[in-house]
């Protein structure tokens, strides 16, 4: 059995959707592990464009299972409507999907929450959320007393006596803080949650077990990161992070399969770098390069819309990330919306305040806010790289400056991206890219 994981190594939207899709060829089951709807994967196949939130990207290749696993936060309208999306798109759902028990609700408190937090929250400490309920639902999972599982929407007694309590909490605390808070009625949120339950019944299941039973089977597992490495909640650029591990730690606690069984580590990167949201960003840009990369590399967020802040590529991040991912190679994506420019540029280190060299992402905010970056500077191409298929047709400034990515990062590229389309990926052969 060869199982895998892809994984972002930067702050998320690195186009991990799409090797996922192309890897779907050598495995049987895509498991999504971390995150919400607040997670977005743009997979364009045959000219047409398919996004998705929750459901894996394998469900667009006939035949691939897709688990969401427990370690998943689900609202369930959200699910319902994508998967309805995916239907009217020829999208054949069969019994191809499903959804872990042991995951973790989204409930209509949890967006109003969220809301609170950011619109009480100084500039200086706004977070940029989604907005979408995910932190406070994992907040209310590690808290243990309001949270809810999927599982528990099938034990409608249960469930009301649950709701009951959470909502007489949640109402008194909400109607204090936000003046324009409408009270919850739990029996009305009973009953709402209770008709999705129904609609999701065909996909929901013991996904652990599931899973357990797959690896025994030998089923080739492709586990499909969401966000990136830095957003990762204990290893990320805390606060400005998501609420899940999103590095390839989350893995064994979001799916309930140990990493023992994962043979291949795949970071993925931008040939650039981007970051949605707060938090100190080395290698930003806020020049006409800057938006110029953004509006070549539709640098919109597939979930809300938003600008994307965009920047050089810094390997000091890209290192420590690749490094807490444990990735064995890295797939180089967007690598044609450099093209045009004169010179590239690499972040190779930093330096701090006082002039003092910082190889290694610091752990703290206000040490890494204080980090300039070091660069260097390499010729650019002028050549339209959509077309190419093989490494060596590449023009030898893109070769170089590939192979000077993986030589920073540490880890040899196996995959360049030059384009939205599956064809146009270029998979290295031994012996490329050195």
């Amino acid at each position: 059995m060869a199982s895998t994981c892809v994984v972002g190594l930067q702050w998320g939207d690195e186009a991990k959707g799409k090797i996922v899709d192309l890897l779907c060829d050598q495995h049987d089951t895509v498991v999504r592990y971390q995150g919400g709807a607040n997670a977005g994967h743009t997979v364009v196949v045959d000219a047409i464009t398919y996004k998705l939130s929750l459901i894996p990207t394998g469900i667009l290749r006939p035949g691939i299972a897709c688990v969401i696993g427990n370690g998943v936060v689900i609202h369930p309208p959200a699910l319902l409507r994508e998967v309805e999306t995916l239907s009217k798109q020829g999208v054949d759902f069969g019994d191809r999907l499903h959804v872990s028990d042991r995951a973790h609700v989204i409930m209509p408190w949890h967006l109003a929450e969220e809301r609170l937090t950011e619109e009480s929250a100084s500039a200086a400490d706004h977070l940029g959320t989604t907005r979408r309920g995910i932190g406070p639902c994992y907040r209310d999972k590690v808290g243990r007393v309001h949270g809810v599982r999927v599982g528990d929407l099938y034990h409608p007694r249960q469930f009301r006596e649950h709701l009951e309590r959470i909502v007489e909490f949640k109402n008194r605390l909400l109607t204090a803080m936000l003046p324009d808070f409408e009270p919850l009625d739990a029996n009305a949120v009973a009953d709402e949650y209770l008709d999705y339950a129904e609609r999701l019944r065909p996909y929901v299941c013991d996904a652990t077990s599931w899973l357990h039973n797959a690896v025994q089977s030998n089923r080739r597992l492709l586990f499909e990161g969401a966000q990136g490495s830095l957003l990762d909640i204990d290893h990320g650029s805390y606060p400005y992070v998501t609420s899940s591990n999103s590095s390839a730690a989350g893995i064994a606690a979001g799916s309930g399969i140990p990493t023992r069984h994962i043979d291949r580590w795949i970071g993925i990167v931008k040939a650039y770098t981007t970051r949605v949201g707060g938090g100190p960003f080395p290698t930003e840009l806020h020049d006409e390069i800057g938006e110029r990369i953004r509006r070549i590399g539709r640098e919109y967020g597939t979930v809300t819309g938003r600008p994307r802040r965009c920047g050089w590529f810094d390997s000091v991040a890209a290192r420590y990330s690749a490094r807490v991912s444990g990735s064995t190679e890295i797939a180089v994506m967007l690598l044609d919306v450099l093209s045009g420019l004169k010179e590239v540029r690499v972040a190779v280190a930093y330096e701090d305040e006082n002039g003092k060299a910082v190889n290694d992402m610091p752990g703290q905010l206000a040490n890494l806010e204080r980090c300039r970056p070091v660069f260097e500077t390499m010729p650019g191409w002028d050549d339209d790289l959509t077309g190419v298929r093989s490494w060596s047709d590449l023009p030898e400034a893109a070769r170089n400056y590939v192979k000077f990515l993986g030589k920073q990062i540490g880890v040899p590229v196996s995959i360049v991206s030059v384009g939205p389309e599956r064809s146009q990926t270029i998979v290295l052969k031994e012996g490329d890219g050195k």
